[in-house]
C-alpha cells in the first residue's frame, strides 16, 4: 500500500473561495477548448500544456496574494511526482504486457473463443461480473483491466458493441472489485486511514455499493437483450481472420492462467505484470515465429522486443481485426506518463497553494447535519479528484479533513470512509487528468468522455452514498461517554 505525504500546512492563510476554484474553473475551461480543437489529439501535448498553465497560475496566485514561498510549490510539485513513481513503472509494464500478449497470440486466443462462448445478449452484463470476480480476487482494477479488460474489448467489437458500452461494463465491474476487495490498497487506506477496522468498512460499504451494481448490471442486461449484434456471418468472419493470422493454441492460456496464480500468490503488481510479459514473450517465441519475424523484419529478437516496447501493426483480412490488434508496447504509454506528471505538478500547487483547503473549507462550511455531512463529504471527494488527480491523495485527505467533524457530530467513522470510497475511489476513473482515468483509456484505447455515460456503477455510487445518508438508514450515532446510543 503507498502512503503518501499531505502537502497542506492548515497554519498557512486559506485562500478565498474564488481563488481556490479560480485555477480548477480555468483548467476545465482550457480542457474544453483543447478537446474541441484537438479531439482525439488532446493528449498528445495540449492537454498537458493545458495543465502546466493551470498549475502556473496557482503559483502566481500563490506567491502573489498569499504570499508562499517558491520553495514549497517545489517541494509539492517534486513530492507528487515521487508519488507516483512505481505507477508510471506499472504503466510502462502494461504497455509492454499488451504487446506481448497480443503478438504472441494470448488476447487473439482470448477472442476468439470468447466470442463463441459469450453470447452478445448477456456480453455487457457477463463482461461486468467477469470483471468483478477478477477484482475482488487480485484487489486490483489496474491489472484487471490490463488483461481481461483487453480480451473483452475486442470480444465486444467483433460483436458490435459500442467502445463506450463495452469499456463502461469493464470499469464498472473492475471498480466494483476493487472497491469491496480485502486486497485493494484503496480500501485497506479509505479505512484505515480514519481508523475503521477493515470488514467492519467493506461490510458498511455493501449498503451502498451493492445496490449501485444492481442498477448497473440491471442496465447492462436491459442494453445487450435489446442491442443487435453483429450477424453470425461476420462473426464468423473475424474468427476466421483471427485464425488466419495467428496459430490459436489453447496452449496459450497457461499464460493468463499462469498469471492469475501469481495475482493469488498477491505477488507484487510489478513483479506479476513482468513475470506475465516475459512468459507471453517467450510463448510468441515458440507458438508464433511467424508473427514475430514479421513484426521484426525476419528477425525473432527485433520483433520480440518491439512488441514489448514499440507499435506493432499485422495486416489482416478484417479492417476492425487489423486495427485491434495493432499494438503500442511501452512506447504508447509514454503520453499517459507525461500527461501524469503535468498532473502531478497542478496537484502539487493546488496544495502548496491551499487552493484544495480552500474548496474542501468551502464544503465543510455546508455541514448542519447528517445529509449535508455526507453530501459535502461526497462533494469534497469529487472536487479532490479534479483537483489533485490521483485517489490516493484524495483518499487521505478527505479523511484527514473531515474525521474530527464526524466525531463532533456524533456520527461513527465507518459513514466517513463509505463516503469517501464511494465518492473518491470509483470517480477516479471518470477525470480525463486523472492518473486512474488516464490509465484506464490509454489501456481500453477509449477516450475517458467515451466512456464515462457507460459507467453506470461509478455514476451511481456517489448519488447512492448520498441517497442511503439522506434515508438515514443504517447511519448510526457514536455512543455518547455517558451510556445510551442512537441509532438512525
Amino acid at each position: 500500500m503507498r502512503i503518501f505525504p499531505l502537502h497542506i500546512d492548515f497554519k498557512k492563510r486559506v485562500p478565498s473561495a474564488f481563488i481556490s476554484l479560480l485555477p480548477l474553473v480555468v483548467l476545465v475551461g482550457l480542457l474544453v477548448v483543447v478537446v474541441q480543437v484537438y479531439g482525439s489529439d488532446a493528449l498528445s501535448g495540449a492537454s498537458q500544456v493545458t495543465l502546466l498553465a493551470a498549475s502556473a497560475l496557482c503559483v502566481f496566485l500563490g506567491m502573489v496574494f498569499l504570499k508562499v514561498p517558491w520553495k514549497d510549490f517545489e517541494k509539492a510539485v517534486t513530492d507528487n511526482i515521487a508519488n507516483v513513481g512505481s505507477a508510471l513503472i506499472i504503466l510502462l509494464l502494461i504497455g509492454a504486457l499488451s504487446g506481448a500478449w497480443m503478438t504472441s497470440g494470448v488476447v487473439p486466443t482470448l477472442i476468439y473463443y470468447g466470442v463463441e462462448i459469450i453470447r452478445p445478449e448477456v456480453f455487457l452484463a457477463s463482461s461486468c461480473v467477469i470483471c468483478a470476480l477478477v477484482s475482488v480476487m487480485t484487489g486490483s482494477s489496474w491489472t484487471t483491466v490490463a488483461t481481461l479488460g483487453i480480451a473483452l474489448m475486442g470480444i465486444g467489437r467483433a460483436q458490435g458493441f459500442a467502445d463506450g458500452w463495452i469499456a463502461g461494463a469493464i470499469i464498472s465491474g473492475a471498480y466494483f472489485g476493487d472497491k469491496i476487495s480485502p486486497l485493494s490498497d484503496t480500501t485497506v487506506l479509505a479505512s484505515g486511514s480514519v481508523g475503521v477496522p477493515l470488514f467492519k468498512h467493506i461490510r458498511y460499504m455493501m449498503l451502498t455499493t451493492v445496490p449501485s451494481m444492481v442498477i448497473a448490471l440491471t442496465v447492462f442486461a436491459l442494453a445487450g437483450f435489446a442491442f443487435e449484434p453483429s450477424s453470425t456471418t461476420a462473426v464468423a468472419h473475424f474468427r476466421a481472420a483471427l485464425s488466419e493470422r495467428y496459430d490459436l493454441s489453447l496452449w496459450l492460456l497457461a499464460v493468463p492462467l499462469l498469471t492469475g496464480v501469481m495475482i493469488a500468490r498477491r505477488l507484487p503488481p510489478i513483479i506479476t505484470l513482468f513475470l506475465s510479459a516475459l512468459m507471453a514473450t517467450l510463448a510468441g517465441l515458440v507458438v508464433q515465429p511467424d508473427v514475430l519475424g514479421e513484426v521484426g523484419d525476419g528477425s525473432l529478437f527485433k520483433g520480440a522486443m518491439l512488441s514489448l516496447y514499440g507499435s506493432t501493426s499485422l495486416p489482416t483480412s478484417d479492417p476492425m481485426l487489423t486495427s485491434l490488434v495493432a499494438t503500442r508496447g511501452m512506447a504508447g504509454m509514454m503520453q499517459t506518463i507525461w500527461l501524469i506528471v503535468c498532473a502531478m505538478c497542478f496537484g502539487g500547487t493546488m496544495a502548496a497553494g491551499g487552493m484544495v483547503r480552500g474548496i474542501t473549507d468551502l464544503f465543510v462550511s455546508m455541514v448542519s447535519g447528517r445529509k449535508s455531512l455526507v453530501g459535502a463529504t461526497v462533494g469534497t471527494g469529487l472536487m479532490l479528484n479534479l483537483a489533485v488527480a490521483d485517489q490516493y491523495i484524495c483518499i487521505l485527505l478527505n479523511g484527514s479533513l473531515f474525521k474530527h467533524i464526524y466525531d463532533r457530530q456524533g456520527y461513527e467513522r465507518r459513514l466517513l470512509s463509505r463516503s469517501t470510497e464511494d465518492s473518491v475511489t470509483v470517480t477516479s476513473v471518470l477525470v480525463p487528468w486523472n492518473t486512474c482515468g488516464m490509465t484506464q483509456s490509454t489501456v481500453l484505447g477509449v477516450s475517458t468522455l467515451t466512456y464515462l455515460p457507460y459507467c453506470f456503477f461509478n455514476l451511481v455510487s456517489p448519488v447512492m452514498s448520498v441517497c442511503v445518508a439522506m434515508v438515514g438508514y443504517k447511519v448510526f450515532r457514536k455512543e455518547p461517554a455517558g451510556g445510551g446510543s442512537s441509532g438512525k
